[in-house]
């Protein structure tokens, strides 16, 4: 048996699991504490965890075929300001290099409440000639006032890297860890660009480290599969990929819940939840991609692209906040803050005569409900014990507790408030929904999610006390992600190598959009990705002038697609029924390529009292192992061979596109290829679209079979 290893780095626990590579499943899991104190760093605790899932679960080092770690290191150094003071060796000339003097003076930026990243210029004029002689003194001068990483800075790079790259260079001659911008962005915006390189230049010195002991360790274990790591967009990368641009790595915690969420779970369109004991991270699902943002730190934009997520205080630990004894709000303090256990995970005959008395786990913190009992023991009223109370926790949910003890301890505040256990635990689970449904709701309008088909997802240890109640109080279905608890260790396991590639241009040709594609689709590459499995989206920003590829594939050492059952026909009808909630007779199979199935669902939506009727057509796209992978209201759809899709994708143009004053809309065109959905929607010209769908289609048979799909751009 293959096996794939995931490993997950926390502030307080290291989690490891293994994955059946084929199957997908979940043979084990193990958590051991994190070394933050150990000679080797974080390294000692991930091999610790390496080795115990190993001899647990019978693994020798030859069935390892993948192994990845996330880790909250580069995380937590920008949150707690342990980072390198950074020296930038500004390249100009003229005028254009005094206000490049200026976009790159980034000063000190605050990183966290008296925490700076500390940052010295100086000027190189590479129109004075001895560049490399300007070069070599900057840096002497930018290692005398104590700069131990250095940056890059040239306006326009991008296009000319070379002054950068001599930098760089002389960087590694001297052994210093050096960064040019325009191997952290391609896009122009100097000052962002720089902000960028600085902050992935303030951690590499500690990232330089610890992924070096890591990477040692685990080749010390005879693993031969090469060691890879989390990425903040979802992906994986090599460690050598982590030397250049940890800056990657930030807020890789909260990606890999998603990417299990996205693998482990075949999340079509949803808002996944996962849930610890202080906060909920909220990010967004739909047609089966994650979305991305660019980062701030310290509030400032970076070119860093990275998960949407939403942090909320809520947690399974959150404690009740009171005035005059009764129950005002929930969180955003945590038990574990306040040094108290959780009510619900204590045993009822510990709870004896329990009196309600206010704590305030910090100076500055409102009063919280404590349970002070007869016999000494404290603890807190939770979230957790309030979900366990009003039954939205399954004994087969981590969340689940004892409720008996949960009831005695919650019966002071109910008496305080006039009601019942229950009604009390209902009005905290009430305040924490008011709270995370703000931000579901906005994720859901920003995106333009249909309500109608989102579905909660939730992860995390803290899942149950959450996901369900909120998930019913906003009228939405909902489910715990199996495994829900090692969800992220789990996303860490199964993540796709997912690289990135940005260029600002003009204008752009369709050459130059096929060379951003095979761009990104060569980093994907040399990050691991088989080249078979590779599939590249690319989206042209008309307005910023922006050209993106991302590329998405899966590692060198996956053997094979996930073992699955075949549905039937009317199997598959059955999902696409409940999914739009309707009835099968009113559902049709449009097309079929062998692989996917087109089904439509045709309904009347009656308006103003009944007198008005408007028939809605909804597309879902289902493959055989019954996961919708996409879903459109009011689509064409048409199936055709490769020899054809010209001739629909004209015929797609010539019905979808909207003109009005403010230009040409083109549509939205997928075209379903086998089990790939090739996404050519946002292009600005039909001649680009067509252009870019006959890269994608290059070497396919003539008469191979394609189902080809269009919606307006408003759809």
């Amino acid at each position: 048996m293959k096996v794939r290893i995931g490993i997950d780095v926390g502030g307080t626990f290291t989690d490891a699991v293994a994955i059946d590579n084929d199957t997908y499943e979940l043979i084990g899991s193990v958590k051991v504490p994190t070394t933050h104190t150990a000679k080797e760093g974080v390294a000692a605790g991930i091999v610790q965890a390496l080795h115990r899932v190993m001899e647990e679960c019978s693994i020798a080092p030859d069935d390892v075929t993948f192994i990845a770690h996330g880790t909250t290191q580069a995380t937590n150094a920008l949150l707690e300001g342990d980072v390198a003071k950074v020296g930038i060796v500004t390249l100009g000339s003229g005028l254009q290099g005094a206000k490049s003097k200026s976009d790159t003076n980034m000063g000190d930026i605050e990183l966290a409440p008296g925490k700076f990243l500390r940052s010295e210029n100086v000027y190189v004029d590479v129109a004075a000639g001895d560049i490399e002689g300007q070069i070599s003194h900057a840096i002497d001068e930018l290692q005398a006032a104590g700069c131990t990483s250095i940056v890059a800075a040239e306006a326009f790079s991008v296009d000319d890297p070379t002054n950068e790259n001599l930098v760089v260079e002389e960087c590694g001659r001297r052994g210093i860890p050096g960064t040019a911008t325009n191997d952290i962005s391609k896009l122009y915006g100097l000052k962002i660009r720089t902000r960028t390189a600085v902050v992935n230049a303030s951690i590499m010195p500690k990232m330089l480290e610890a992924a070096t002991m890591t990477e040692e360790s685990i080749k010390g274990a005879d693993i031969k599969s090469p060691l890879m790591v989390m990425r903040c967009d979802g992906g994986v990368m090599t460690v050598d990929e982590v030397r250049k641009r940890p800056i990657l790595t930030i807020l890789s915690g909260p990606a890999a819940g998603v990417a299990g969420a996205l693998m482990y779970e075949k999340l079509t369109d949803g808002i996944f939840f996962e849930v610890g004991g202080t906060s909920t991270d909220i990010s967004c699902v739909k047609d089966g991609k994650v979305m991305i943002q660019y980062a701030e730190v310290g509030g400032h934009k970076t070119y860093l692209n990275s998960l949407d997520v939403r942090t909320v205080g809520i947690g399974g630990g959150s404690m009740v906040q009171i005035e005059n004894g009764r129950a005002v709000s929930t969180g955003p303090r945590s038990a574990h803050i306040a040094g108290l256990p959780y009510e619900v995970y204590t045993e009822p005959n510990q709870i004896v005569e329990p009196r309600l008395v206010p704590v305030r786990p910090m100076e500055s913190d409102p009063e919280y409900a404590c349970i002070e009992c007869s016999n000494g023991v404290r603890v807190s009223l939770t979230m957790a014990g309030a979900a366990n109370i009003a039954g939205y926790v399954r004994p087969e949910d981590y969340a689940y507790g004892n409720v008996e003890a949960a009831r005695k301890a919650w019966e002071p505040l109910a008496k305080n408030m006039g009601c019942s256990v229950e009604e009390a635990a209902r009005q905290v689970l009430a305040f924490a929904a008011e709270k995370n449904s703000k931000v579901a709701a906005a994720l859901m309008k920003d995106y333009h999610m249909d309500p109608r088909t989102t579905v909660f997802v939730g992860g995390g240890g803290g899942a149950a006390s959450v996901v369900p109640h909120l998930a019913e109080t906003m009228g939405h279905k909902h489910h715990i992600a199996k495994n829900g608890a090692v969800i992220s260790t789990i996303g860490v396991a199964l993540a796709m190598v997912r690289d990135m590639v940005e260029r600002s241009v003009t204008n752009p040709t369709q050459d130059d959009i096929i060379s951003v594609r095979r761009e990104a689709e060569l980093k994907a590459i040399k990050n691991g990705a088989a080249p078979g499995t590779i599939e590249v989206s690319v989206e042209v920003d008309t307005q910023r002038n922006i050209v993106r590829a991302i590329a998405l594939g899966a590692t060198e050492m996956r053997s094979k697609d996930r073992l699955h059952r075949e549905l039937t026909e009317d199997e598959l009808l059955d999902i696409v029924a409940e999914n739009v909630g309707g009835s099968k007779a009113d559902l049709a199979v449009v097309a079929n390529n062998g692989t996917m199935r087109a089904i439509e669902h045709t309904a009347l939506e009656r308006k103003f009292f009944g007198l008005m009727k408007k028939s809605v057509k909804q597309l879902r796209l289902i493959d055989g192992e019954g996961v919708i992978r996409l879903q459109k209201s009011n689509a064409l759809v048409r199936q055709t061979s490769v020899s054809g899709w010209r001739a629909v994708l004209s015929w797609l143009l010539d019905e979808l596109t909207v003109y009005n004053d403010g230009g040409t809309n083109l549509p939205n065109i997928y075209i379903v290829l086998g089990a790939r959905i090739i996404d050519l929607s946002g292009l600005p010209t039909p001649e680009q679209i067509q252009s870019l769908g006959d890269v994608e289609l290059a070497g396919c048979g003539q008469d191979e079979q394609l189902i080809m799909v269009g919606t307006k751009r408003t759809e």
